[in-house]
């Protein structure tokens, strides 16, 4: 089984976590306090986003020639890079971790293009406003509890990454996923079976299958379901019935949204309505 980042740190005798938020479906906020430690992460699962919130200068990459941190620097650590680092002052800062098919997913919707256009590059004590600012949102979100900004950071710091433009084999054009997409949007109400998408492309619901998540970074299936739990959080922030909410987005009952969208977001959709009346 393969650890994350947040595994590693939390086999520390020293490091601990003064906040968490958990954004759901793999994907976590989490500050960090950590003082003459020595860490080193092997093959990690899921990328890993960093801001240094507080010192860092006694922070070292010793597999990158020993080069220091410092407040405000940026590492960007993509799942399956490894690194070893060593501790000899106190420092404070906020990792973001999230699973590279939400990831990509999110890049694809918010840049409307092929998923396979994310460009992430591991980077340590670099600087970027941008990415800074978005995760110091997300680190505030973790410490006043609010998942609300965090997904408008998270959103935020989505729409900040850099695309690339590889030769792309396979997959479906941006004319394809948007009437997918649109289709999608149109119909959530109801059950959505492979073989309605594949019509609107004229392949086979197989052949769909594989080209879709080549250009959207997830299968079809999680694709809706997603959009569906999008609904319902906007549905969410009004007055309309969970049950009702529920039927609207296309989920066969009230339960089976609220165990669709605790997995997706992280807690309930009464908890989710509660947050969004009271500004988080």
């Amino acid at each position: 089984m393969r650890h994350t980042v947040h595994d590693f740190l939390g086999r520390s005798p020293i490091a601990r976590t003064t906040a968490r938020l958990d954004l759901g479906a793999g994907c976590e906020v989490a500050i960090w306090c950590n003082h003459d430690d020595r860490i080193r992460y092997e093959a990690p699962q899921n990328h890993t986003f960093s801001l240094y919130l507080e010192g860092g200068t006694g922070t070292r990459r010793l597999d990158a020639g020993g080069i220091a941190g410092r407040p405000g620097a940026i590492c960007v650590m993509p799942e399956g890079c490894g690194s070893e680092w060593e501790i000899t002052a106190p420092f404070r800062f906020v990792h973001l971790y999230i699973p590279d098919a939400r990831l990509r997913a999110g890049f694809s919707e918010v840049h409307d293009c092929d998923a396979r256009r994310l460009d992430l590059r591991e980077a340590t004590f670099t600087e970027d406003a941008a990415l800074a600012g978005a995760l110091r949102a997300l680190a505030g979100a973790a410490e006043s509890g609010d998942p609300l900004r965090a997904e408008s950071a998270l959103a935020g710091l989505i729409g900040g990454l850099a695309a690339q433009a590889p030769q792309l084999r396979g997959g479906l054009a941006p004319h394809q996923l948007r009437r997918v997409d649109d289709w999608i949007a149109a119909h959530l109400e109801e059950v959505i079976h492979l073989d309605d998408l594949a019509a609107l492309t004229g392949l086979s619901g197989y052949h769909f299958h594989r080209m879709f998540q080549l250009s959207r970074g997830m299968a079809p299936h999680a694709w809706v379901t997603a959009r569906r739990v999008r609904r319902a959080q906007e549905l969410l922030r009004g007055a309309t019935p969970i049950a009702e909410v529920a039927a609207a987005c296309g989920f066969s009952s009230q339960s089976h949204l609220t165990r669709v969208f605790r997995a997706r977001t992280g807690r309930t959709p009464a908890e989710y309505r509660t947050l969004a009346r009271t500004g988080g």
